[in-house]
């Protein structure tokens, strides 16, 4: 309905995979996995139990959360998935980032590397072409983020993206916001929810 939020149910959360992030990072990942599980929201995620995404994922089940994790086959020996979680092998990237989209209500970004950025990048393009009109919420403490937000805006102040691509996503400093960040967010009356091909 045009003008209120869309109902959730499950949440899709990309993030960095590296055992070498920074431990709040990692704890700030487990506080949102316990925030979802508290809201009794599922948790889908990419499947393996390192870095911030085992960390969100491992704390969301243990917190009796319902946790989904997608995998392409030949990340599982590099990322191990959590024994404990309900995890799905595909056969490549397409497939998982295909079923992690049609599993999920909204789409949180937590600080990650290159793969996340590739991930929420397809992402807001899809939303930008009225594909989808999933929320999405940036979590960017300490202001992680702000590099990419210049770049939209850059692009934005270039006419080459028109401005409202800006009011596509929302951002959250503290983990607590992250939730009503997603909640907050209007379902726009101009989008339909559409089936994405991808090759």
């Amino acid at each position: 309905m045009s003008g209120e939020a869309a109902p959730l149910n499950r949440v899709c959360v990309y993030c960095g995979s590296s055992n070498s992030a920074d431990p709040q990072l990692l704890a700030d990942a487990a506080a949102l996995g316990r925030a979802l599980a508290a809201e009794k929201l599922g948790l889908v995620y990419g499947g393996g139990g390192v870095g911030l995404m085992g960390a969100c994922a491992l704390a969301a089940h243990d917190a009796g959360g319902e946790v989904l994790g997608i995998i392409p086959e030949f990340l599982v020996g590099r990322e191990r998935p959590l024994a404990k979680v309900e995890t799905i092998v595909v056969s490549n990237m397409h497939e998982r980032k295909m079923m992690m989209y049609e599993r999920s209500d909204a789409f949180v970004v937590l600080p990650g590397g290159i793969g996340t950025l590739e991930e929420i990048v397809e992402l807001l393009s899809w939303r930008r072409l009225d594909l989808h009109a999933k929320p999405i919420a940036f979590y960017s403490p300490g202001g992680f983020w702000d590099p990419l937000f210049a770049l939209l805006r850059h692009i934005v102040d270039a006419n080459l993206t028109p401005p409202d691509f800006l009011e596509t996503y929302r951002v959250a400093e503290r983990v607590e916001d992250i939730i009503p960040a997603l909640r907050g967010m209007p379902e726009p009356a101009t989008v339909a929810p559409q089936t994405i091909e991808v090759a």
